[in-house]
């Protein structure tokens, strides 16, 4: 069977990782998730003194990029490949609404979207790769097989991630997610490198009403689809 590349993008919290963790997994294929790229960059700002409510020193993060090393390692016991800050497992770390809050305002210096989209495209030199983020289907992979599209209502997503975060212990409010949520729409649609846009070619999935195992099985069907049509 031909192996592709999927392209998985949309708003925050549209489960654009679950169902690209699903599709890797389902597929014998390599799962990359691009945002946990970014909120490692970000929670490496924040440790080192150089974002906060009051400020952010980009100049100072840009100069200090070339300390920055990501990698990821499979967790046999998780299913999924987790996120590595310069040696350090960070994944419980970086998935904090505080650094939800600064990871929008990082994402838009062009100097740090320049390395992690050059490390992103490294990792496809053989197809079989799903890969999920703001401009996958538009700027990392425009020539992927099958682009996706998520989104859902500002509410539906800011309940999931309030009850993402509950259920971890994390002390946060609904609102307070909510208004996280609508700031980071803007943020990312309306930032001047790569602003997260559908690509032309990419079907829009709304999830707003979905079971998470329709979401599965509607996206599954279109990935044969799509390989079918490849060979």
């Amino acid at each position: 069977m031909n192996k592709i590349t999927i392209a998985i993008d949309g708003f925050s919290s549209t489960g654009k990782s679950t169902v690209a963790k699903q599709l890797a997994k389902h597929l014998g294929y390599v799962y990359v998730d691009t945002g946990a790229m970014y909120r490692a960059v970000t929670f490496y700002a924040m440790k080192n003194g150089l974002i906060d409510n009051t400020d952010f020193n980009a100049e100072a993060l840009v100069y200090q990029l070339p300390n920055i090393e990501l990698s990821f390692k499979f967790n046999k016991a998780l299913g999924f490949a987790e996120v590595y800050l310069n040696g350090v497992n960070v994944e419980k770390e970086i998935r904090t609404l505080e650094v939800s809050s600064f990871v929008s305002q990082v994402s838009t210096i062009s100097e740090v979207r320049l390395k992690l989209v050059e490390q992103q495209q490294k990792m496809v030199k053989d197809k079989g790769i799903v890969m999920d983020g703001r401009d996958i289907g538009t700027v990392v992979f425009p020539k992927a097989e099958l682009k996706l599209f998520m989104t859902a209502s500002a509410a539906t997503r800011a309940e999931r991630r309030y009850q993402e975060l509950t259920e971890r212990g994390d002390t946060v409010s609904y609102n307070a997610v909510l208004q996280n949520v609508k700031e980071r729409d803007y943020m990312d649609s309306t930032r001047k490198d790569s602003p997260l846009v559908k690509a032309d070619d990419a079907i829009e999935i709304d999830n707003s009403n979905m079971t998470l195992d329709e979401q599965f099985k509607k996206i599954l069907q279109l990935v044969k689809m799509t390989i079918e049509d490849c060979e």
